[in-house]
């Protein structure tokens, strides 16, 4: 190597200065990650300003429209030149002030790190002006709010407090911009941070909404109290299991000067409460904080009492002297430094340990006292139990002298009528016959053809999406309402036995001793109707190459619909209306069930419901076609509704009405729904299925009961 060539590549670089516009986009991007860390400060703003009505507007995520408006003491229009620079706060004049500061924002940066990255306007009104003043920011300074005009505020219409808009987030730094995730999981975050920052200001009223929307997503009333505001917001089940404690160093009831001393409440969850993910909500000093070591010795608190894989749902609000709490230690403020915390965590695990000890016996358990396929004791049994084994009061009374010891009865053999019968390789019906033409069958079922048992990867597990919609929590509640536990019991507990018939959708499973035939065709519209409920905003995609036109879908299928005849529309119209409708949805379609159609209607992809299973496809333009006029798009909660029940339809196993299945060009189709219904549709059905009472009307049939053929052998 060329030793001048090589001392040219360490040439010592000079040192510059680097620009005050780099230096300031810099600094914000290490405070604004995301819409929901902007909205974060800003929420803080209003609550250190005293606001008792905090509203929340948000379009796409928070990335076109970020919207807060308060009630609180608003800003005087004299500090609003310099309201977006740097280091500008009312809250810090000296670096002792750190040591007593008891608000959330103090620095002065969460303003001017937004105008940095964003298009910033401000409306505030204080008490004793006389209007509001409205003024814009760019890069920390004023802007004219339009082209034209001066940058000096400009008087306007406005209630007293402040109203923040930032449009366009991120625009001027493209990497952080595609860096940010769908628009629907910034929204769930945004929600995320409303409901806990409302959780722990119960006095506050929260709204959160869509842009456009009529119904708030997020609303919380005026002056209530935290258990209440836990139960509005995470539901009945968190708040009938909750726990309440408080707890105080002993130094701060005779010194309340001394600087370790602190306070704290919390509410929990007991042992009857158990959830996937773990819920922990801290506060220090009223300031939302992350504390990894509390966390995980709170988990370690639960983990002996709760069952593997649950997890609680914990609030504490720690109050701190503000001399020891180094709030300086991270530009977002999420984490904080306070003195003595080993001793803290460990005071606040043990009080919550002893509570928890303490609610041990109020444990409680759903069960039924006679499960599916058992059997009821005897009468006379539990009489003769009865008479043998007195009672812990009567024992008390016995004289030892007149005890009898008591002979341990053997156990009783299980009659033979009543022995569940399953194979351990869950033999099928195909394997008692055998296979015709082996040298065809490439599809997986040839393998389960055979008496070995077939080696299936495990499922994902299917987890239920994070949503703040009302509309989605209703239908999710009306399913755990309409849910009938002896029919779903049997689906949990079944062995799948084999399909009858294919084309009719018909196959027997078993349950204990007990044969029951079942229209899995029926099983599964219900089935695919909860995932697609299970999983709103959060579905995997099923991409079509190439994409098909939505207009030749439609176009199809209006052609072959016998009853488009009789309206008053011609075929063409009614095809170009159903293809305008979605067309204008189509955003919506995309971001809360995954249908992407391009801005030059392609269809690119379809919701995937459930993991190795397809739908269908030759019922893509039945189903398009559907969207129009089955799908209620006037009601939030109806086209929900609605568009669940024509997604599950579509998602149905079988051919199109009345199509033949018996043609040699669908053998192979035939023999792939064939392994979808046995190894996809059928555990999926024992793991999500909330089956409703409908069901046995006419698709659940009871075929044999194992102690009836016993009699009815008997008597040959």
């Amino acid at each position: 190597m060329d030793e001048s060539a090589s001392k040219s590549e360490f040439e010592t670089l000079p040192i510059r200065r680097l620009h005050e516009s780099l230096i300031n986009r810099i600094a914000a991007g290490e405070i604004i990650h995301r819409p929901a860390s902007a909205l974060k400060e800003l929420v803080e703003n209003c609550l250190d300003a005293g606001s008792t009505s905090i509203k929340v507007t948000v379009k796409d995520g928070g990335l076109k429209l970020l919207q807060i408006q308060d009630n609180g003491c608003g800003i005087r229009k004299a500090d609003l030149p310099i309201l977006a620079e740097r280091f500008t706060t009312s809250k810090l004049s000296s670096f002792s002030d750190l040591s007593r500061i008891s608000t959330y924002g103090f620095r002065g940066e969460a303003l001017a790190s937004i105008s940095h990255v964003s298009r910033l306007s401000v409306i505030t009104k204080t008490k004793r002006e006389a209007c509001a003043w409205k003024a814009s920011y760019s890069d920390g300074t004023l802007t004219p709010v339009k082209p034209g005009l001066t940058a000096d505020p400009k008087p306007c219409a406005g209630n007293d407090g402040t109203t923040i808009i930032i449009e366009d987030l991120f625009y001027n730094t493209p990497t952080r911009l595609s860096a940010v995730r769908s628009s629907s999981e910034e929204y769930s975050r945004i929600l995320d941070v409303i409901t806990k920052y409302a959780i722990h200001n119960p006095r506050v009223s929260f709204v959160c909404k869509k842009a456009g929307s009529a119904s708030p997503d997020v609303t919380t009333p005026l002056n209530s109290e935290v258990p209440q505001a836990i139960r509005l917001l995470y539901g009945h089940a968190v708040a009938k299991e909750l726990l309440h404690k408080t707890l105080e160093n002993e130094t701060s009831r005779h010194n309340k000067d001394d600087p370790v001393t602190w306070s704290a409440e919390s509410f929990f969850t007991n042992a009857n409460y158990q959830a996937k993910k773990m819920v922990f909500l801290l506060f220090i000093n009223h300031r939302l904080v992350e504390s990894p070591r509390l966390k995980r010795a709170l988990e370690g608190v639960y983990n002996g009492i709760l069952p593997k894989g649950a997890s609680p749902f914990i609030y504490l609000s720690l109050d701190i002297d503000p001399k020891a709490v180094d709030v300086n230690v991270h530009p977002t403020k999420r984490e904080v430094h306070f003195l003595n915390e080993e001793e803290i965590i460990t005071r606040i695990c043990d009080a919550i340990q002893s509570e928890l000890a303490a609610q041990s016996h109020s444990r409680t358990f759903e069960y039924q006292t006679l499960l599916t396929g058992g059997l009821a004791p005897r009468e006379q049994d539990s009489k003769k139990q009865s008479k043998v084994r007195p009672s812990n009061d009567e024992r008390e009374e016995i004289d030892e002298n007149d005890m009898v010891p008591l002979q341990q009865e053997p156990p009783k053999r299980t009659a033979s009528q009543h022995k569940v019968r399953t194979s351990q390789h869950d033999r099928t019906l195909d394997s008692m016959f055998p296979v015709a033409h082996p040298s065809t069958q490439t599809l997986p079922v040839a393998k389960s053809s055979q008496s070995t048992p077939l080696n299936t990867t495990t499922a994902r597990e299917i987890k239920e999406s994070q949503c703040f919609l009302t509309s989605i929590r209703s239908l999710r509640q009306a399913l755990v309402k309409q849910k009938h536990r002896q029919l779903t019991e049997i689906l949990e507990n079944h062995t799948f036995v084999g399909i009858v018939d294919l084309h009719r959708c018909l196959s027997l499973i078993q349950n204990s001793t007990k044969l029951y035939l079942v229209n899995h065709g029926a099983l599964a519209e219900e089935l695919f109707y909860q995932l697609g409920l299970r999983q709103f905003g959060n579905f995997s995609r099923m991409k079509l190459d190439p994409p098909p036109p939505l207009k030749t879908l439609v176009e199809i299928a209006v052609t072959a619909e016998e009853s488009t005849s009789e309206s008053k529309l011609t075929k063409a119209q009614i095809t170009e209306r159903i293809v305008a409708l979605l067309m204008q949805r189509r955003e919506m379609l995309s971001e809360y069930f995954s249908l992407k159609i391009s801005e030059d209607g392609m269809v690119e992809s379809l919701p995937l419901l459930l993991r190795n299973y397809t739908p269908n496809l030759d019922k893509l333009p039945s189903f398009f076609m559907r969207l129009g006029p089955q799908v209620d798009w006037q009601s939030e909660e109806e086209c929900f509704d609605t568009f669940f029940r024509e997604l599950a339809y579509f998602y149905i196993p079988g051919p199109l009405p009345g199509v033949s299945n018996a043609t040699k060009e669908s053998k192979a189709e035939q023999e792939a729904e064939h392994w979808q219904v046995q190894h996809a549709l059928f555990p999926a059905m024992r793991r999500y299925l909330n089956a409703p009472k409908t069901l046995l009307e006419r698709d659940v049939v009871q075929v044999a009961n194992l102690p009836d053929l016993y009699k009815i052998f008997e008597r040959c």
